[in-house]
Formats: structure tokens, C-alpha cells, sequence
């Protein structure tokens, strides 16, 4: 089982695909499945490339262990035996072993089958963008599982090597991302007077915006806007701009309070340019909802940790990256907890991360402990 597990994270760390692209991992996946333990169903292209793997055992409950099977496009720095050979292109979040940790469910399905009810493996596409689980939920294919619960897990580098992390209020933040344009009119430089520069508008919001961060995650009201990208002019040192950009992520803990600021920053960006005497457009785009728990199905995850000898630690409050997740939370009841990374361990998305293989089989083992507990009771 554990070899297999780890020959399986090793080939899909070697071939990496970005958001979208992701067919020769499905396909991959599926042999995978079935050659060990073929499911009664397969349901392919979910939401893009996304596969679902249905295994029943008769009437009972439906309960979905989803992953994903998207990577990043960030180079990879270190020498492994099993590096991406795809240039720019690599595992740098885990979702190679988050995959595999899901499909290696499949050896105690195998070895104690469940005495009821269907379990389903859920491969996820495009969860970097934010846009596989709302293309999986609108496959009317899924949304007929009638899913009672569905588990995600992520590995949490920074954190003790295998202990579960849960958070009673939710797992991720709500985050989503915007790209302002601001047209004026070009110039000479020596005479800008002749234009309408964004540049005077861009430094003003950069200022004004700051101003409405909440960095206490303790708080409610919780708000982090992050600028990640900003382009005005050439470099031309004749011309004054006529044309900018400045680009954002916000990030809050509730719905509610990302309304309320996107509501700010539209009210800033619409005075300023006035101002200004600029046009503008803001463009939102890649949006996770916040990822939230039901009560029930955390319940659940804590008495699997236990049962699978893991040590378990409570979180006040969520993560702050964002996680697509919080789609299927909005319809079902939904738990997702991190797994430990080990204390060294470089953190996600950077050019040094590689997925702990220590980390496979205890991953496994509380989804297994999962489906025994809901399938007893």
C-alpha cells in the first residue's frame, strides 16, 4: 500500500499540469484505480478534467474525499530523483500528495470493505484559479451522489509533522482578486500638464486602501488587501502615462465582510478617479469562498484523529490562504482540516517545497477512519 502510495506521488510530482490541463493526470489516476481496486463507477470530466471514482456498498451513506490535481507554475529548485520535467511547471502546494494520500484510500476500502453505503474519490481540476469546484458542482452528474458529507485535507508546512489541525468556525478565507484600469491621457513628459496621468491616482489608492486593512486575525472583522502587481507608463522617459494598473487580492474570514470591502474599494477607486479625471474599470476575478465546517463533520474529524493516533490541535481561527473548497461548503456538509508539514519544512507555493512522503499513509489513514465511523453509525 505504501509503496504504491509513494510511486504514485513520485510520478505525479515527475509530470505536473497547471489549472485546466490536467488530463494526463486524471487519466494517470484512473489507471491507478484501476489497477489495484477498480470503483463501480467512473465519472470523468467533472468541471474540466476532474474524475470521480464511485465504490458502493449498498444503501447507506455518500460521503466524498476530495483533492486536487492541479500544480503551480513556479520552477523547481531542488535536485529530487522525482522533479517536475516540465519546465516552470511543479507540485509546490502538495496536491500531488494530497492525491495520492486520496487514492490510497482505496487499500482499506479493498481489504475491509464498508458494510454500507458509497464512498466516493473526488480528483478535482483548477483549484488554483478558483474555478474546479464550482465547474464540478455544475455537472448535474455530481449533484447526483447526493453527497451527506464531503473531507478535504491540506498539509500545513510550519506545523508539527502529522498532527491534525481543525478550526471550529472554517478552514480558509474568503478571498478574491481584482485588477483596476486606469486610462487618462498620454503626453509629453514635458509638458503633463497636457495629460491626465494615472500614476498621481495609483499612489493615492495604494495609500487609501492600506488604510482599510484589519491585520488581527482574532478579529471579526478581519480584512488583509494584498497589492501584487502594478504597471504604469513605459520606460520611456519622454511620455507621461496615459494608461495603469494595479492589481489586489482581499481576504476576509466571512462573506459579509468581503461584501462590505469590495463596497469600499469600489467607493475609493470611483473618488479618487474622479479626481482625477480618469477613467476606470475594476475587474473581479478568481474568487474562493471561505471554506466553512459544519459542526457535525469537524466532530467527525477530530474522533478520526484520535482513532488514527494523531495528535490533534484547535485553531482560533482560519487559515489565510484561499481554497475553492468553499464552494461545496456552501451546499453540503463539509469539514476540512490540515495535516502537519513538519517544522522545517519550506512553505507552500515556494521553489523549495516538496511534499513530506512521511505524511501519505496518515493522511490515509483518517480518511479511513472517516468512512468507518460514518458507515457505522
Amino acid at each position: 500500500m505504501e509503496t504504491a502510495m509513494l510511486t504514485l506521488r513520485h510520478h505525479l510530482h515527475r509530470h505536473p499540469e497547471l489549472s485546466g490541463l490536467e488530463s494526463g493526470t486524471a487519466r494517470h489516476i484512473k489507471d491507478f484505480l484501476q489497477q489495484h481496486y477498480p470503483p463501480d463507477t467512473f465519472l470523468e470530466a467533472l468541471g474540466g478534467h476532474g474524475l470521480a471514482a464511485v465504490y458502493a456498498f449498498g444503501e447507506g451513506p455518500a460521503v466524498v474525499f476530495r483533492c486536487e490535481l492541479d500544480a503551480l507554475p513556479i520552477a523547481e529548485s531542488d535536485a529530487l530523483p522525482w522533479s517536475s520535467i516540465r519546465a516552470g511547471v511543479a507540485h509546490k502546494c502538495g496536491h500531488d500528495g494530497h492525491m495520492a494520500m486520496v487514492a490510497g484510500l482505496i487499500f482499506s476500502l479493498r481489504e475491509q470493505p464498508p458494510v454500507r453505503g458509497r464512498v466516493v474519490l473526488l480528483f478535482q481540476p483548477a483549484e488554483e484559479t478558483g474555478r474546479g469546484a464550482a465547474g464540478v458542482l455544475a455537472d448535474p452528474r455530481f449533484i447526483d451522489l447526493k453527497p451527506d458529507y464531503l473531507f478535504a485535507l491540506h498539509n500545513i508546512p510550519g506545523a508539527e509533522l502529522g498532527k491534525v489541525l481543525v478550526m471550529e468556525a472554517g478552514f480558509s478565507a474568503e478571498v478574491i482578486s481584482c485588477a483596476l484600469i486606469f486610462t487618462g491621457r498620454q503626453a509629453h513628459a514635458a509638458q503633463p500638464e497636457e495629460g491626465r496621468n494615472p500614476a498621481y491616482a495609483i499612489g493615492e489608492i495604494l495609500a487609501r486602501l492600506r488604510s482599510l486593512n484589519v491585520p488581527d486575525p482574532a478579529a471579526d472583522d478581519f480584512a488583509l488587501l494584498t497589492p501584487v502587481h502594478c504597471r504604469v507608463g513605459q520606460l520611456a522617459y519622454g511620455i507621461a502615462p496615459g494608461r495603469g494598473e494595479l492589481h489586489y487580492t482581499l481576504r476576509t474570514w466571512s462573506a459579509e465582510t468581503m461584501t462590505n470591502l469590495r463596497r469600499a474599494v469600489t467607493e475609493i477607486v470611483k473618488e479618487v478617479t474622479q479626481q482625477q479625471q480618469l477613467d476606470h474599470t475594476i475587474d473581479w476575478r478568481e474568487h474562493f469562498p471561505a471554506s466553512q465546517n459544519d459542526p457535525g463533520a469537524n466532530a467527525l474529524v477530530r474522533r478520526a484523529a484520535v482513532a488514527a493516533g494523531l495528535p490533534l490541535e484547535e485553531r482560533p481561527y482560519p487559515f489565510r490562504f484561499g481554497e475553492d473548497f468553499g464552494w461545496f461548503s456552501q451546499r453540503y456538509r463539509t469539514a476540512m482540516f490540515g495535516l502537519g508539514g513538519g517544522l522545517d519544512t519550506p512553505p507552500l507555493h515556494h521553489e523549495d517545497y516538496d511534499f513530506p512522503d512521511s505524511l501519505l499513509p496518515q493522511g490515509t489513514a483518517v480518511f479511513s477512519e472517516l468512512v468507518r465511523l460514518i458507515m457505522q453509525e
